[in-house]
């Protein structure tokens, strides 16, 4: 028997609204999530922000990867709180993740440490069922990273080598700002040179000016966009792997 067309509408109606209940409420989105393995349940050192040990350890190891968070790599620090939707299992307030990679898995939005996907759980034995599950069906939303106590960080990637290559991740970037551009000052000429978006959070420049390096980083957020100049130069003897506190803190 077919359905006529006056029966049909509000059937189509519920099936265009149904979407929207995901993100309905207190801003959260519905997604999934799933883990990878991890031979101390931290993070990927490795990951394709380019952040290093930092990507390991930062809150405490519970990181995640993402994909179409990921943003050309804008995404990468990003903060996100996440929780799982099987009551018997799932904790009220779920995980807090940082963002230090790119990953994709079956219709997931997190690939978790770990560390970050046992926090999903009410306890250890609901967090081994989840385990069990391997993915999971999850809410999440963006939230503000705290930092207590840190100034935000110029890293010299590994993969510079003085005087020839340059290259800077910027870390410990609270609230919700997107780090989405890096400049230094070239004397000679007084004005300020963008660095490429290498990968993930890398930015680098080739030939870079000698003696001290001035930096600057561009954030946004839902407010607008910023430029946050650094209080503190790159020494001129600078080093791969060596940091360099800017003196500002962003909350």
């Amino acid at each position: 028997m077919e359905l006529s067309f006056k029966h049909q509408l509000p059937l189509l109606s519920l099936i265009l609204f149904l979407p929207a209940l995901c993100t309905s409420q207190d801003t959260f989105t519905c997604s999934r999530a799933t883990y990878y393995g991890s031979p101390d349940c931290y993070g990927n050192p490795k990951g394709a922000c380019g952040f290093g040990e930092y990507g390991r350890t930062v809150n405490d190891g519970s990181v995640a990867g993402v994909s179409r968070l990921w943003r050309n790599g804008s995404g990468c620090g990003a903060c996100y709180q996440a929780r799982c939707k099987i009551p018997q299992y799932c904790d009220e307030n779920g995980a807090f993740v940082v963002v230090t990679d790119y990953g994709e898995g079956d219709r997931t939005d997190f690939i978790m440490s770990p560390r970050a996907f046992s926090r999903l759980g009410r306890n250890a034995d609901a967090s081994a069922e989840l385990f069990k599950y391997g993915v999971v069906d999850i809410e999440y939303r963006r939230v503000p990273c705290s930092y207590s106590g840190y100034n935000v960080v110029f890293k010299v990637h590994e993969h510079s080598r003085n005087p020839d290559y340059f290259a800077v991740v910027v870390l410990y970037v609270g609230g919700t700002y997107d780090v989405t551009a890096v400049e230094l000052f070239q004397q000679e000429c007084q004005e300020w040179k963008a660095l490429r978006r290498a990968s993930g959070a890398m930015f680098d420049y080739s030939n870079p000016p000698s003696g001290k390096i001035y930096l600057r980083f561009q954030v946004s957020d839902s407010a607008g966009i910023y430029w946050v100049q650094s209080r503190n130069a790159v020494s001129s003897d600078w080093t791969a792997g060596a940091t360099y506190d800017t003196m500002v803190q962003l909350n």
